[in-house]
């Protein structure tokens, strides 16, 4: 096991003893610079650190709040994952195909995180393009799991989660577009929330292979945490066409939640034991909580199992990198030359049949909840436990040979169905490791969801 921290308080916390002025923004961001060179040597969690810059960042939030101002997030020091624009800053996607690439401007999140008071203090490392589920690449190494360095935190937001799961910093913002939000999250013990598709603008930056599925996520410790973060990044901007407003809270008698329960998703995969017994038994809590739960699941397209999709992802690999990836192999990863290739040799007709199962996810998934009259749905956010460094997933899950994306299941199809999705912790392994429950709701309920959330969360903590 590696060294940790559990000195932060909670994000709230943190800014309004700034606001009040009983710490200072300076005084955080001190803080978060020297856990990080005590802590992240042995995690490769952070890929670049700007002191002076996060230190003139502190000074200028100290400055406002001595004008009067009091924002949201005052001096609470966040990292920003290795594919997200932070403007002046070297964000290379992991990949020396970007290793000098400067940021001309900030993503819509990072400019809101800024106003907010948040000082950001470094870059996390991802996986290449943040295109597979473990955090390796060949620019910047991999990183490790803070429990346990000998295994992985999972991917491609394995550096956001590792700096967050160690006490380095209290926050995170990483990406999903298939899971990576929310399974590294799982694994580390955090939370990880993927709003709604637009709900938090997403953007300017990299040109996109995952065709409209992409969120900008917070990785906190709580659930409210990550309702403060959203807040903050939060609403519609004309940079992102696809951005939109989520509904307002609406106050409700947790009892009348109608929540379903789902240990598969609706998908024929192998779970290890410990995976579903520790979901179960989370599942039985709430019940004794008096929560109504009914146990049905979801019902997908034909083909919607993530292989079925995967021709989204493979082809706009191919269409950004494929000539780079021929031109000169060394300089990409192997594991995404594997999926350029493969996304090749797919025909305009093959990637539209996969655009088109993505949408009949969307409206499979929609009708599911609505035609059940259901506010949310729970269930497992991955298969298994955390697995070996060395590899990009489980040999197999309860005895049975998967895949490098069998641990990865339960999370892409909410991607597709354009949903906000959390993972929260529910227990652990006989090892430790921990487990994560993926909490479900209608697109756009955002809200709802994270105070339901906050509920089942507070349910497991009693």
């Amino acid at each position: 096991m590696t060294e940790t921290d559990s000195s932060w308080p909670s994000i709230d916390a943190i800014a309004a003893a700034v606001n009040a002025g009983q710490s200072s923004a300076r005084q955080q961001v001190e803080k978060a610079l020297s856990l990080i060179d005590r802590l992240n040597p042995a995690l490769n969690a952070f890929i670049l650190v700007d002191r002076q810059e996060a230190l003139k960042q502190a000074d200028a939030v100290d400055r406002r709040i001595a004008a009067g101002e009091r924002p949201a997030l005052a001096g609470v020091p966040v990292t920003i994952k290795d594919n997200i624009w932070v403007g002046g800053w070297r964000v290379t996607q992991g990949s020396n195909l970007f290793k000098g690439f400067v940021a001309p401007e900030d993503a819509v999140a990072v400019e809101r995180l800024r106003l907010a008071g948040a000082i950001i203090v470094g870059i996390t490392n991802t996986s290449e393009f943040a295109a597979k589920g473990q955090t390796r690449n060949l620019l910047h190494g991999a990183t490790r799991h803070p429990l346990n360095p000998d295994l992985t935190p999972g991917g491609s937001s394995g550096g956001p989660v590792a700096a967050v799961a160690s006490g380095m910093v209290p926050f995170a913002l990483g990406t999903d577009a298939g899971g990576s939000s929310r399974r590294p999250p799982a694994h580390t013990g955090l939370v990880g929330f993927k709003p709604s598709f637009g709900a938090i603008p997403y953007g300017p930056g990299f040109e996109e292979p995952f065709f409209g599925i992409s969120c900008n996520c917070p990785i906190t410790r709580t659930v409210g945490e990550a309702a403060l973060a959203f807040e903050a990044m939060a609403g519609p901007d004309g940079r992102d066409p696809h951005s939109a407003l989520v509904e307002p809270a609406v106050d409700r008698d947790p009892g009348t939640l109608r929540i379903a329960y789902s240990p598969k998703w609706g998908l024929d995969v192998p779970v290890d034991p410990i995976v579903a017994r520790r979901v179960s038994d989370a599942v039985d809590k709430l019940r004794f909580a008096g929560l109504d739960i009914i146990d049905i699941d979801p019902v997908w397209p034909a083909g919607a199992a993530e292989t079925g999709l995967n021709a989204i992802q493979h082809a706009g690999l191919a269409a950004l990198y494929r000539d780079a990836w021929r031109a000169d192999p060394s300089r990409i990863d192997p594991d995404l030359g594997a999926q350029i290739d493969t996304g090749a040799t797919y025909s305009g007709v093959d990637v539209a049949n996969a655009l088109l199962l993505s949408e009949s996810v969307a409206i499979s998934a929609a009708k599911w909840f609505r035609d059940n009259a259901l506010d949310l749905a729970i269930g497992p956010t991955t298969p298994c436990t955390s697995w070996s460094i060395d590899k990009l997933g489980p040999d197999t899950i309860d005895g049975v040979n998967v895949g490098p994306r069998g641990h990865a299941v339960f999370t892409p199809l909410f991607n597709h169905a354009r949903q906000p999705a959390i993972s929260i912790p529910c227990g652990t392994d006989e090892a430790g490791l921990p487990i994560g429950l993926q909490i479900v709701a209608p697109r756009l309920k955002d809200r709802r969801l994270l105070e339901a959330a906050s509920l089942l969360e507070a349910v497991f903590t009693r």
